[in-house]
C-alpha cells in the first residue's frame, strides 16, 4: 500500500504531525496552521530532521475562512486529487482551552470552542477515508461540553463516519507527563468496507487502542513515587526503587542531553520569583502555579501559558525549551529556531501532543488498517 496521505489542521509546531511522519506509512502533504510563529517552528524543526516539505504546502490562515465556497472547493479538490493516489486522513487537535476545566471553560460558545465545530464541518464537507479529532477530557467528562462533544459525533456520523472513541493518559505510552486526552477516530463507513474493517451500526469494533501502550494507569499509580523534599542546588540524587524510572523527567533530561541541546539555555530569568523559587519544595507541584518538578517522577501536564510556571527540580529557574521538549516526549533531534519568542516557544511546547502518543495512534491505525488486508 503507498503511503497513507494525512492532512494536518491546528499543526502548531507539530507534535501530533511528526508521530505520524516517522512512520514510513504516513506521508504529510497539508498543513494548516493560524499561528505564523507556530508554523515557522514547525519548519525549522522538519528542516533539521531533514523531513520533505508537505505536497500541498503550509498554509497559514484561521481555519474557519476554509468553509468559505471557493476555499472549500479547493480543499475539496486536493483531498480527492489525494484520495486518488491513496488513502487519507485528516488528523487535528482543535485549541481546547474552553473545555479545560483549568482554562477558560467557556465551551462551545468560546472563540475555541468553536474551532472544534469548524473542524467537524471540515470532515463532513470535505470527506477524507479517515480522521482523527484529539481534545482535552474536560471536553468528553464535563457534563455540559460531553453534549457538544455527541452533537458533533452525530453530525459526523451523519457524514457516514463510522467511529470509536478512548480517554487516553500520554503517561501510559511512556511520555514522562500526566496528560489526559480524548481520542475520537472515524473511518468513511464505504471505506470499512473496502477494507474489511468490521463495524457495528456507526461504530469501529476491535480498534487496536491498547497495543501499544506500555503501562497501565493502575501500574503506574501504585509505584512508590517520591513526595517532596527540601531544594538544594545542584544537589545530586539517586531514583529510589520501585519507580519506573523510564516515566521520571530526569531519565528524559539525560536521554535527550538536554544541558547540550540547541535549546539549552532558552527559558524566562524573572528577577523577581528568584527568591521564590528557592523555598519551594523539590516534588511540590499541586499548586495552581509555580510547580516545582520532581526528578523522580513523570511531569504534571505541560502547560507553560499565563501564570503556569514550572520550576527546574535542582536548579533556581524554570525549565528549559529544552526540557520542556523532553517531558512532550520529542526526540532529541527535535529542536526550535533560537530566534524565536520563549513566550511562542513554550506556547507552542504546552499546546502540541506528547510525541510518544502521537507516535501509538498511528501505529494503531496502521495497525488496525493491516490486520483486515494482509498480503495474501
Amino acid at each position: 500500500m503507498d503511503p497513507i496521505n494525512i492532512f494536518s489542521f491546528f499543526s502548531g509546531a507539530g507534535f501530533l504531525d511528526l508521530g505520524f511522519e516517522v512512520e514510513s506509512e504516513f506521508n504529510i502533504v497539508y498543513v494548516n496552521e493560524f499561528h505564523k510563529a507556530f508554523n515557522d517552528i514547525y519548519k525549522y524543526a522538519r528542516q533539521k530532521m531533514n523531513i520533505q516539505e508537505p505536497l500541498y504546502g503550509h498554509h497559514v490562515e484561521d481555519i474557519t475562512l476554509l468553509l468559505q465556497k471557493e476555499n472549500l472547493n479547493k480543499l475539496k479538490a486536493m483531498v480527492r486529487e489525494s484520495k486518488e493516489k491513496s488513502l487519507t486522513g485528516f488528523i487535528g487537535g482543535p485549541p481546547c482551552p474552553d473545555f479545560s476545566i483549568a482554562g477558560k471553560n467557556r465551551g462551545k460558545e468560546g472563540e475555541n470552542g468553536k474551532l472544534s465545530g469548524t473542524y467537524t464541518e471540515l470532515i463532513c464537507a470535505t470527506k477524507p477515508d479517515f480522521f482523527l479529532f484529539e481534545n482535552v477530557k474536560g471536553l468528553y467528562r464535563t457534563a455540559k461540553h460531553r453534549d457538544f462533544f455527541e452533537q458533533l459525533k452525530e453530525k459526523l456520523k451523519k457524514a457516514g463516519f463510522v467511529l470509536t472513541e478512548r480517554l487516553v493518559n500520554a503517561i501510559e505510552y511512556g511520555a514522562p507527563q500526566d496528560r489526559d486526552r480524548i481520542i475520537l477516530i472515524g473511518f468513511q463507513k464505504s471505506k470499512t468496507k473496502q477494507l474489511n474493517i468490521p463495524v457495528k451500526k456507526t461504530e469501529l469494533l476491535d480498534f487496536p487502542w491498547n497495543k501499544y501502550k506500555k503501562y497501565s494507569i493502575e501500574q503506574i499509580k501504585e509505584c512508590p513515587w517520591p513526595k517532596t523534599s527540601p531544594f538544594q542546588d545542584s544537589s545530586v540524587t539517586l531514583p529510589p526503587a520501585g519507580i519506573i524510572n523510564e516515566l521520571t523527567v530526569e531519565y528524559w533530561w539525560e536521554k535527550n542531553d538536554v544541558t547540550h541541546h540547541p535549546n539549552a539555555t532558552m527559558y524566562f530569568q524573572p528577577r523577581a520569583a528568584l527568591a521564590r523559587f528557592n523555598t519551594i519544595e523539590e516534588g511540590d507541584d499541586l499548586k495552581k502555579s509555580f510547580k516545582r518538578l520532581h526528578r523522580w517522577r513523570y511531569s504534571p501536564t505541560a502547560a507553560y501559558g499565563n501564570n503556569e510556571v514550572h520550576i527546574h527540580p535542582y536548579k533556581p529557574r524554570r525549565i528549559s525549551v529544552s526540557e520542556a521538549l523532553a517531558i512532550q516526549s520529542l526526540p532529541k533531534e527535535f529542536e526550535l529556531p533560537t530566534n524565536v519568542s520563549l513566550t511562542d516557544a513554550f506556547k507552542s511546547i504546552g499546546n502540541g501532543v506528547p510525541f510518544l502518543l502521537a507516535n501509538c495512534i498511528a501505529k494503531s491505525i496502521i495497525e488496525y488498517i493491516n490486520q483486515y488486508n494482509k498480503p495474501s
